[in-house]
């Protein structure tokens, strides 16, 4: 019998909430530059309206709303609207959800981790 290469791949949970779809289209979401950059400024700022997060990475707003529909349509961030005490209309504010938060700590920044270690070691 051959040993598995890989045995700390996970199998999805049978009971899981998730398909194998929608973590893939997560990861595919933050394979894209700009929606990385967002997930991370609401990460280390908390909640931010659309304009806050435009100002902090230096971004278009009109190309912004873009990547933060995109986000919260696979779930990495949530956008809640409320009304502004004094002002007409609803405000949109997004946050990082949890998966959000697990995709940056448990994928990219391992990967980023781990590329330190290796240049530590072998560099």
């Amino acid at each position: 019998m051959s040993k598995a290469k890989h045995p700390h791949i996970p199998e999805l949970p049978e009971d899981g909430v998730l398909t194998l779809s929608e973590y893939l289209a997560m990861q595919r979401s933050i394979g894209e530059e700009t929606r990385y950059r967002v997930l991370a400024e609401l990460l280390r700022e908390g909640e931010l309206s659309a304009s806050e997060l435009a100002d902090s990475l230096d971004s278009p707003s009109n190309r912004l709303h873009y990547h933060l529909d995109k986000l919260v349509d696979v779930g990495l961030v949530a956008n809640r609207k409320r009304r502004e005490r004094g002002k007409d209309g609803l405000y949109s504010y997004y946050t990082a959800t949890a998966l959000g938060e697990a995709i940056m700590t448990h994928g990219v920044s391992e990967l980023i981790a781990e590329e330190r270690e290796l240049l530590q070691r072998y560099g």
